[in-house]
């Protein structure tokens, strides 16, 4: 089923979800810190205030005349307080503007008494003006306004972004660790598939689940390595025991059969019987290759003098005498001469009675893409598809073929064990045309 455009990997939506699930418990720790910390700071703030009002209230009720000046001008300069008369005359606005001001103007007012004046600017100059008495003389106390604010935006940022930070970080390391295993499990099962069976998962994680899946994958690899070395050895024996039978009938028919014509018969069948058994020992042969660079142009020649009856089939080749391709050199040949018998059986014009096949190539970066096509009928569009599964013919006429139905999937077989990608299609203007990417030797 092709993926969605859409889908995100197992990495990606976990990670996701973890980012999601921190980054709403971050926002929920954000707004219950503010509401448990607004209390306390308001509190706090404003005793720090009232603490400064009642300090300048006994040094200067205590001070004589003469040293009321210097008391003031100590505390102007070493704790940045300015004391000054409260006119009446005074122009001021008021300090409570918010819920964390007001609860700050509450407080001073408790501690220093309900007439108690709280201002943020006095006469244009803005700072935390406090209005007290003493004696029945007002003052005013300007303070630094910063004593009693908030923390500011920019804090509230710098913390939440730090938390944030440490979210996807977080996120992405426990993302990688739940995956890893996954990921280790996908790339051995596509070894697996690829035919190597020497794929191996640690059967020690810490963790049980996966650890059971882990031998369980393990026990299936030996298991299918197992069936697969059988299946070589039952081949291997199959071919051997079937061929020996055949070659004692040849030889029965050559010395026995009297008839000409009935022992031509009889030696097609057999050498038909042989080439099943070659097509089938082909499909199921072993997925191992070792990919060396293999002259393209030379090969195609080879392949294509093998086929000598210019009655039934004609190959031309346009391929580059310097083209060069990483395939297995007989794993290549063998695709070309299934391609170049099927065209034979299947790509015969229908006015000529020959099959006309052309080889051309292209190369496209790292790729060269091999063209075989003939001009035959071609296949209906719907069965072009079915075409590489093994034992299905393309019409009702290629049910009377002498052969296994395995060609094409031979082909599509051998080309994906040497990393290439095989397609089939119809020429726009008449016949089958088959492509072949391969890796462009260096």
């Amino acid at each position: 089923m092709p993926r969605s455009p859409l889908a995100l990997s197992l990495f990606w939506r976990t990670f996701f979800l973890l980012a999601l699930l921190l980054g709403g418990g971050i926002f929920a720790w954000v707004q219950t810190l503010r509401a448990l910390e607004f209390e306390p700071r308001a509190v706090q703030s404003a005793q720090q205030i009232a603490s400064l009002v009642n300090l300048s209230r006994a040094a200067l009720r205590y001070a004589d005349p003469i040293n009321r000046v210097t008391v003031v001008k100590t505390m102007s300069e070493q704790e940045g307080v300015r004391l000054l008369p409260r006119e009446p005359g005074d122009k001021w606005q008021p300090f409570e503007t918010d819920r964390f001001s007001r609860r700050i103007g509450q407080e001073l007012r408790s501690r220093l008494g309900p007439d108690t004046v709280v201002a943020d600017v006095v006469n244009g100059e803005p700072g935390l003006w406090v209005g007290f008495s003493i004696e029945k003389d007002p003052y005013w106390l300007q303070a630094d306004a910063t004593r009693v604010r908030p923390l500011t935006s920019g804090t509230w940022f710098v913390w939440v972004g730090i938390a944030l930070l440490a979210t996807l970080l977080g996120s992405a390391a426990i993302a990688r660790l739940i995956n890893q295993p996954l990921k280790e499990l996908s790339f051995a099962a596509s070894r697996i598939r690829e035919g190597e069976f020497d794929s191996r998962l640690d059967e020690t994680t810490l963790t049980s689940e996966i650890r059971e899946v882990n031998m369980g994958f393990n026990r299936m690899a030996r298991e299918l390595a197992k069936v697969e070395e059988d299946r070589a050895v039952m081949l291997a024996g199959i071919s051997h025991d079937l061929r020996t039978p055949l070659a004692r009938l040849r030889l029965e028919a050559e010395m026995s059969v009297q008839d000409d014509e009935a022992k031509r018969n009889m030696a097609l069948d057999i050498d038909q019987l042989d080439a099943i058994i070659d097509k089938f020992m082909d499909y199921a042969r072993p997925g191992e290759v070792k990919l060396v660079p293999v002259h393209l142009s030379s090969l195609v020649d080879r392949e294509a003098n093998t086929f000598r009856d210019p009655t039934q089939i004609r190959i031309g080749s346009r391929v580059a005498i310097d083209t060069k391709v990483m395939a297995d050199e007989t794993e290549l040949g063998r695709v070309l001469a299934n391609l170049f018998e099927n065209a034979r059986r299947y790509g015969r014009t229908t006015n000529t009675g020959v099959a006309n096949v052309l080889v051309t190539y292209a190369r496209t970066g790292p790729w060269v893409i091999l063209s075989v096509r003939d001009n035959g009928p071609g296949v209906a569009p719907e069965k072009l598809s079915q075409l590489t599964t093994p034992f299905f013919r393309g019409d009702a006429a290629r049910t009377a073929a002498t052969g296994a139905g395995l060609g094409l999937a031979i082909v599509e077989k051998a080309v994906q064990r040497m990393g290439g990608m095989f397609e089939i299609a119809n020429a726009p203007d008449g016949g089958l045309v088959a492509h072949i990417r391969l890796l462009k030797a260096p």
